[in-house]
């Protein structure tokens, strides 16, 4: 079967972890997944991994401490959710995608054992859309033999299908209120979820965060006896700053940290992937070192978050801000670029279950105007509801018809100006599809 045929049979899944199409259910536990892993020769069981979960920049702390390992030598694979662009794009080995060849091998092997373990009883249904996807990456990784695997979690951590392995280690980047109809009203019980990747006797990689938050973590470590190790010797002093570089100590030696990844939020992320390797330069062939550090985190590669592409004489940014604690970073991952002297737009869409109202009153406000853009989702905020929450802050709005309808009227409306993309991920690679990287109006 094609590639093509793949990516159609996915398309026609619902890529959230616990629903089916026309069937929500919420999931009680891991049991379906090690079915199938099973069936598939336990592929989780073959390979080293670090599980890293939390609300936002857990993309950003794997892809950093990826890099870290791909510049020491390891060869490391590196799965990732949600995509940009092309489903590819999740599951990795070094600085390469799976091919299409392998990607579409690997679907069809997972579905044809699916279908068996149905037929048979033992699965009461097929797995779901990151089911799937999770079985394939662990395949791939196990038979191209890596070193060591970086899994994102998905959703939560405590039944999440990344949640199956034996991790080295268990890192947990900020928490804040997101998906609370799957994972609890309150910050204290999503962090319960999150806490679940912790294993008893494994290491817990954390920052200091809210009250709540630090306290259910530490309770949680402590019950299962894992050693809790704050990444905060890994930050920049107090007053180096949001741009440029700064220097940590790792490994006995000086690390000079110059990410891609810029704002203050990213210096926590990168904080937590220097803290791992740290822990990981320990373990038997991983021979990270200072200089492989600080070349990693010069290499990181994750687009999409605080993007920049000059296009059409406009200065595009592009940032996946999808709840209010996004968009909190971003909006002061901004504030040195906006200014009153040239013109200010923002493209803006979102799910319908995020809190729109608070993330306008965070954005909107600091643009001249607001461009609404519909996406491709069946959980897509309406035009009309997003219009609603742009007249209650205040903020002057109009509607597309498209993506590539909001980004040609943003151009239009903001020669030399800055134009910021953001509030889904399925804007921003819309967006970034249509912009590339090159000069030249929108494709």
């Amino acid at each position: 079967m094609s590639y093509a045929a793949a990516i159609e049979q996915l398309s026609a899944m619902a890529p959230e972890l616990y629903t089916r199409p026309g069937q929500p259910r919420r999931k009680f536990s891991l049991d379906e997944v090690r079915v199938l892993l099973d069936a598939l020769g336990n592929p989780h069981r073959r390979i080293r991994s670090v599980l890293i979960a939390g609300t936002n920049g857990k993309g950003s702390t794997a892809s950093t401490l990826a890099s870290i390992l791909t510049a020491s030598g390891v060869r490391v694979g590196l799965y990732t959710s949600p995509h940009l662009e092309r489903v590819n794009e999740r599951i990795r080995i070094g600085e390469s995608e799976i091919s299409d060849e392998a990607f579409a091998s690997l679907y069809f092997r997972v579905q044809e054992t699916a279908r068996k373990l149905v037929r048979d009883g033992r699965l009461p249904q097929l797995p779901s859309f990151f089911e799937v996807l999770t079985a394939q990456a662990l395949l791939y990784f196990a038979e191209a033999e890596i070193e060591l695997a970086v899994l994102e979690v998905g959703m939560g951590g405590r039944l999440d299908a990344t949640n199956v392995v034996d991790p080295l280690l268990s890192v947990i980047t900020d928490i804040s209120l997101d998906h609370t109809e799957w994972l609890g009203a309150t910050i204290a019980a999503i962090a319960r979820e999150k806490a679940g990747i912790l294993r008893r006797g494994g290491t817990l990689i954390a920052l200091d965060q809210n009250a709540e938050v630090n306290q259910v973590l530490s309770a949680a470590a402590d019950e299962l006896g894992a050693r809790q190790v704050n990444a905060a010797a890994f930050l920049p002093m107090a007053g180096a700053g949001t741009a440029g570089s700064y220097t940590v100590q790792a490994l006995g030696a000086a690390v000079e940290v110059a990410s891609p990844l810029t704002g203050a939020h990213q210096q926590r992320n990168v904080a937590l992937a220097i803290a791992a390797a740290v822990e990981l330069a320990s373990a038997p062939g991983l021979p990270i070192t200072p200089a492989s550090i600080s070349a990693g985190i010069r290499q990181t590669r994750w687009p999409g978050r605080m993007e920049h592409i000059e296009n059409g004489g406009v200065e595009w940014i592009l940032d996946v801000a999808h709840n209010p604690a996004g968009a909190e970073a971003l909006r002061s991952g901004i504030s040195g670029v906006l200014s009153e002297d040239r013109p200010r737009l923002l493209v803006f869409s979102c799910l319908r279950d995020k809190p729109v109202g608070e993330m306008a009153r965070i954005l909107f406000p600091l643009f001249d105007q607001v461009i609404l853009a519909p996406i491709h989702s069946a959980r897509a905020a309406t035009i009309e509801s997003l219009g609603a929450a742009a007249r209650a802050v205040g903020a002057s709005a109009r509607g597309a018809g498209s993506v590539r309808e909001a980004l040609q009227l943003a151009k239009e409306g903001a020669p030399g100006g800055v134009v910021v993309v953001s509030g889904s991920v399925y804007l921003v690679g819309e967006a970034r599809s249509l912009l590339g990287s090159e000069s030249g109006g929108i494709k």
